[in-house]
């Protein structure tokens, strides 16, 4: 038995998935002719109470395609030390838009609204960057599926419209997020300006995330989508496995959030696992003793048939979803119980 849990992208359409994307009506969305794409769209719009909807085939072009919409070069981002825009999207902020960040020490991920306050920088101070957006990344990737309160983000909106700033969500799991938290997807809609959204993550299709924002904002966002090479064609069969997604997968995703709770508490009993971070969501981070190699932790599960993944030196990830099932969660419980270093 494989046991593949590096991410919850290793997901494949289940057959249910593949039948709606057989059956997909489609036409070329270039032209916005597509009628699964238009109506994807919609669908996502209408769920967060925004405007406007754009389909991108990843979430990086969408996250990269919200900083260009929200800056100037020059410009910086305030936002977490630990965010996906900053780490993993190939320095995309300042080849793209020309932008630098001011990075925040936050907690798992998060920051807070008097961090963000305290990192606004002077407008008048015309020698150093102009702060223009602050970035929130929910679920975080790195702080190990950490999600905020709806609270703390409604008070660093506030902060933002205080000083004239413009608020993204990186929501790649926000599913997630919402589903731990209890959280309605309008209490986002109402507080960001732009909001990213993945499907190919904890929905389990097989790519795709959507840009959200106000009907002006996304109708430059076509432009930019385009420059960035975005475009797609019949891409109506794509988005029939996001409508799908969205209709069948959301609360599932309650059972991954067991499951990684299940093997953090299973962790925590391993005599040779130093430290295992808060499990929230699907992510569980941990990390080995300190004697004992994060390679040769990675060998000894993956002759058992497991794949996890390294986040950093001294911290492996494991990361539940729509594939791992009970079966195979049971066996990886008993070896993480019966594995000796």
């Amino acid at each position: 038995m494989e046991i593949n849990l590096i991410s919850d992208t290793v997901t494949k359409p289940t057959p249910e998935m593949l039948q709606a994307m057989f059956n997909a009506k489609v036409g070329d969305d270039v032209f916005k002719q597509d009628p699964t794409v238009n109506a994807f769209e919609k669908m996502v719009a209408d769920l967060f109470g925004m405007e406007a909807a754009l389909f991108f085939p990843t979430g990086t072009m969408a996250n990269q395609t919200a900083i260009k919409l929200n800056t100037n070069p020059g410009d910086q981002i305030i936002c977490d030390k630990w965010s996906h825009i900053h780490l993993y999207e190939s320095g995309g902020a300042s080849a793209n838009s020309g932008v630098n960040f001011n990075l925040l020490d936050g907690n798992r991920g998060m920051i807070t609204a008097a961090q963000v306050k305290e990192g606004i920088n002077d407008p008048e101070f015309y020698h150093v960057p102009l702060s223009k957006m602050v970035g929130i990344e929910n679920t975080t990737n790195k702080g190990g599926g950490a999600c905020y309160e709806i609270e703390e983000l409604q008070k660093i909106k506030q902060v933002c419209v205080d000083h004239n700033l413009k608020y993204h969500l990186d929501g790649a799991r926000l599913w997630n997020a919402m589903i731990a938290k209890k959280q309605q997807p309008k209490q986002f809609g109402q507080l960001f300006d732009t909001i990213s959204v993945c499907f190919s993550k904890g929905l389990g299709a097989p790519i795709g995330s959507v840009l959200l924002s106000d009907a002006e904002t996304m109708h430059r966002a076509l432009r930019i989508r385009k420059i960035f090479g975005g475009n797609l064609r019949q891409s109506g069969y794509l988005a029939a496995a996001g409508i799908y997604a969205l209709q069948n997968n959301i609360n599932r995703l309650e059972e991954d959030h067991r499951r990684a709770k299940e093997l953090g508490t299973q962790l925590e009993q391993c005599s040779w696992v130093a430290v295992v971070e808060p499990v929230e969501t699907n992510i569980v981070i941990f990390s080995p003793q300190p004697h004992i190699e994060d390679k040769i932790v990675i060998e000894k599960l993956k002759q058992k048939g497991i794949s996890i993944s390294i986040m950093s030196k001294g911290k492996l990830r494991i990361v539940t979803h729509l594939d791992y099932r009970q079966v195979m969660h049971e066996y990886v419980l008993e070896t993480l119980e019966k594995i000796n270093f």
